[in-house]
């Protein structure tokens, strides 16, 4: 028996439940798609229409703000209903793509004019935050990427693919160094096993876009076979990943989800890369956000990214976010990225004339990429046609310049001339975006093209000139051609010369003073005109399924013009970053000594207000005599400026770019790291300080050679005394490290750290340098040599707005503390004191009496009111203090000292 009442579909497990028995033939159709993906949103289309259905309706109409309807309302089979208009998919596609959103769209497979009953509808894509084609969801200047991670047993492996660029690559490691991999390439959907979701997160976190895949996906032989067989190889060693087990497996799952996407012409993917670990800087993911490289970590600030990217193609943009993230550790390689850009520093006009060029070519890539999976639309086809032409200039630029390293670039780009002159050759140069709306292939190119437009576009004119012609060779003045739905076209001869009629002609109908014949001429026309749209749409679109497969013939050259152009632009950007900016050339070499003459903050730098000039500082470091500079100084001097600008001065110059300073020798750093800045993790439970003791205890556990290494105010987060043990500790462990002595910044507040070069030979003392005068001070910005003794704190303070009565009583508490330290640092007699159990070297624990001074606790001075009233740096309060020092109250009457303690209350009530 049937249920008497049907219910509205109900989502289990992001699925939708079974068809309500009411529905009709429709609704049927609808459900059995749905199931194919149960968890994306399907985009059904009926009519001119999108439509969603139940719970994708709700989901749909709050992302993109439409309305919500009812399907049947009021009836058993009522569901919700949001829809769009077809042509508005572009708008609608990409706020649901990067609302998390899996899309799938399902679109009519055949005429609905000649459809038998009920329109045959299928899924023809799934697109997904990982895997989309469409330009409007893709950023221009940034890859798309879909990761997959899988865990094995002792390593991880990941992979990332841009499908609307071809790039693939592969990596392994441990979880840290994915998790740097992740946060760098900021992949928009990640893939994963569904029996590995709580590892994922525990080590990557819950902010990626995930989506989990069956387990039997994760297997090595199925990964291995879907990889060789798409590259038809028989083995991966040519792609240097033979031994990378994980990895292989990473990549063969995006493989099988490319698949399921309804993604199946990828030629375009034409290689697989390894991420060599040891080939790049290590840059873990607590410096990549510390220093600022892609994303600035508050609202309103700029990434170095912002002001380093003058690149004129979006391929050029892509790639130097990949430079920027994954700097150089080879000498040689840097070197020739500097000649490079050396050699466009030295000829501006070259510099110009080239990036001129540039500016004309389009996005080569996902053109090229758009061709090899059927979806370029002959406006697209124009702009990969006027991007070629505009490498030719570019390649005899290059030639004629005269540096080798130029040429050599010069010597990898192809002009792919016969496939350029194709293109213009046979698309018209207004070319719409639709090949079935016609008017796309040029006149010339097709013989039966040129006679359908001719017919369809020019039928009266033909009818006119037969008209005429039969006029002639007939001798009948008065005939005339027509046209009714009954019969078509036709002959028409009045009675009065029907004798004159051809004998070939055939009569169809008589009427009482006329005649009317068909030729077979008339009847071949009545053939083509009826039906020479549907047909010139009809070869138009061959001949651009030909012109299509044409351009996929170059895929490979027009690839690797598509990365030469990329390198191009950023040492072209480089350059021309160098040129406006003062940039100077590096000397970058395998010795280990970092010494930068007036470095300059690339980002700061460029922020200032017109007319204020950045200060610069020198910066030396080396293993034998200057590892380690101890900074101190005052908040807001710039201690924080100038060990974030150490860094990207360092990174700046192993990416092969001129760097802000006046010169630069940087021996090779493989690995920075940076503690700067402080952030709660509550989501995790973890404090300030808690964050800070894991980032510093990575840092610590992960040192090499040649790391260099940035501490800013480590050991803040706690008590004084903790912190300074602390921060005390770790300049004694990065010095006396046997196995890695890493070149270190370390900005402290406290002043006591100072005595460590007094037992750390290669310890060093500097401050950044104020000024004091009337009691304000005075930041110069500049590193001299010696510690400071002085924090400026409430001077800080002041100048912040704090009100005038709390700055005058920290300063009075201040000035007590430091009463009753120096009379501690008197006290010639010690306690003894029982020590916390401690381990010795040779791991066994130690417990003995330690010897400390016996501080009296410290106590806080009451409040002096009388400070508190008079504030001396207060313009309001001095007048007061004047006026009321000028009085002679021996001589006042009690009225006129009313007055005057009334005058005196009103200007101070004027003041609060």
């Amino acid at each position: 028996m049937k249920p008497t009442t049907a219910k509205k579909p109900v989502r289990t497990h992001g699925t939708l439940g079974p068809a309500p028995v009411a529905d009709t033939p429709l609704m049927k159709q609808y459900y059995q798609l749905k199931q194919q993906h149960p968890g994306a949103l399907l985009l059904f289309r009926v009519g001119d229409f999108y439509e969603t259905f139940g719970e994708d309706a709700v989901t749909a109409a709050r992302i993109l703000g439409i309305v919500e309807t009812k399907r049947g309302a009021g009836t058993a089979s009522e569901v919700a209903l949001a829809g769009f208009p077809h042509h508005s998919l572009d708008t609608y596609l990409p706020k649901l793509v990067r609302a998390g959103q899996r899309v799938a769209i399902c679109d009519q497979l055949e005429d609905p004019k000649q459809a038998k009953g009920l329109v045959k509808r299928g899924i023809t894509e799934l697109v997904t935050p990982g895997v989309s084609l469409h330009d409007n969801v893709l950023e221009r200047r940034s890859n798309n990427y879909l990761a997959a991670v899988h865990f094995g047993k002792q390593q991880a492996g990941i992979a990332f693919l841009d499908i609307s660029t071809g790039e693939f690559l592969v990596a392994q490691g441990d979880a840290g160094y994915l998790g740097k991999l992740l946060q760098n390439f900021a992949p928009a959907e990640v893939l994963h096993c569904k029996t590995s979701r709580r590892d994922f997160e525990s080590h990557f976190g819950p902010d990626f876009c995930t989506y989990a895949l069956d387990e039997w996906v994760f297997g090595f032989d199925y990964a291995h076979e879907s990889l060789t067989r798409h590259f038809k190889t028989t083995s991966l060693k040519g792609f240097g990943i033979e031994t990378l087990n994980e990895g292989i497996v990473a990549a063969g799952c995006i493989m099988h989800y490319l698949a399921e996407t309804k993604h199946d012409d990828i030629n375009h993917i034409g290689s697989i890369a390894r991420l060599e670990e040891d080939k790049y800087v290590w840059l873990d993911r607590f410096t990549v956000r510390n220093l600022e490289l892609l994303q600035a970590q508050h609202a309103g600030g700029v990434p170095l990214i912002e002001v380093l990217d003058q690149t004129l193609t979006p391929m050029g943009a892509r790639l130097l976010r990949k430079w920027v993230v994954l700097p150089l550790k080879e000498a040689a390689q840097i070197q020739r990225r500097l000649d490079t850009v050396q050699a466009l520093h030295e000829q501006p006009e070259l510099l110009e004339a080239m990036r001129d060029q540039l500016r004309q070519i389009n996005d080569l890539e996902r053109l090229i990429s758009k061709v090899a999976v059927r979806r370029v639309n002959p406006r697209e086809l124009l702009q990969l046609s006027r991007a070629l032409e505009a490498l030719g200039p570019v390649r005899e630029l290059l030639q004629a310049s005269g540096v080798r390293a130029l040429q050599k670039l010069a010597d990898q780009i192809n002009p792919c001339d016969a496939l350029r002159l194709e293109i213009q050759a046979k698309i018209r140069p207004d070319a719409g975006v639709l090949t079935n709306q016609g008017n796309v292939i040029t006149d010339g190119v097709d013989k039966e093209l040129d006679e359908l437009r001719a017919i369809a576009y020019s039928g009266k004119d033909y009818l006119l000139q037969l008209q005429q012609r039969e006029q002639r060779s007939t001798g009948i003045s008065s005939l005339k051609v027509a046209y009714n739905k009954v019969f078509g076209y036709y002959l028409e001869v009045t009675n009065a010369h029907k004798d004159k009629v051809p004998t070939e002609w055939i009569r169809k109908q008589t009427l009482v003073n006329a005649e009317r014949y068909i030729t077979e001429e008339l009847k071949v026309y009545e053939e083509k005109i009826l039906h020479a749209e549907e047909r010139l749409f009809v070869i138009e679109q061959r001949l651009y399924d030909e012109l299509v497969l044409t351009a996929n013939e170059y895929l490979a050259q027009v690839q690797q013009n598509a990365r030469t152009v990329a390198v191009l632009d950023c040492l072209g950007s480089f350059a021309a970053t160098a040129r406006q900016h003062r940039y100077v050339r590096p000397t970058v070499d395998d010795g280990t000594l970092l010494d930068i003459k007036q470095g300059r903050h690339p980002v700061i730098e460029r922020q200032l207000p017109p007319g204020e000039q950045y200060i610069p500082n020198d910066i030396r470091l080396d293993r034998d005599e200057q590892q380690i500079i101890v900074i101190t100084g005052p908040n807001m001097a710039g201690k924080s400026a100038l060990l974030r600008q150490t860094a990207l001065i360092v990174l700046l110059a192993q990416i092969g770019s001129f760097v802000p300073a006046e010169a630069a020798h940087v021996g090779v750093i493989d690995k920075v790291f940076t503690r700067v800045g402080a952030s709660d993790n509550l989501s995790k439970g973890e404090s300030t300080f808690m964050v800070e003791m894991t980032e510093t205890a990575s840092i610590l556990n992960n040192l090499s050679d040649r790391s260099l290494v940035l501490m800013d105010e480590i050991g803040r987060g706690t008590s004084t005394y903790d912190g300074i043990s602390i921060a005390w500790a770790i300049v004694e462990h990065l010095h006396n490290n046997p196995k890695a002595r890493a070149k270190t910044l370390f900005a402290t507040h406290y002043h006591e750290l100072n005595q460590l070069s007094e037992q750390c030979p290669r310890v060093r003392n500097y401050n950044v340098a104020v000024k004091e005068a009337d009691g304000r001070i005075l930041f110069l910005r500049k590193l001299q040599e010696g510690g400071s003794e002085h924090s400026f704190g409430i001077h800080v303070a002041r100048m912040a707005g704090m009100p005038p009565a709390v700055v005058l009583r920290a300063n009075e508490i201040m000035h007590h503390l430091e009463e009753e330290r120096a009379q501690v640092a008197d006290a010639p007699e010690l306690e003894l004191v029982e020590a916390e159990p401690a381990v010795s070297s040779n791991g066994r624990t130690k417990q003995g009496p330690q010897a400390r001074p016996a501080a009296p606790v410290a106590s806080a001075p009451r409040p002096t009111l009388q400070l508190s009233m008079f504030e001396p740096a207060d313009p309001v309060l001095e007048r007061l203090r004047e006026q009321l020092q000028h009085l002679d109250i021996n001589t006042m009457s009690p009225i006129e000292a009313l007055l005057k303690l009334n005058e005196l209350k009103l200007a101070l009530t004027k003041k609060s």
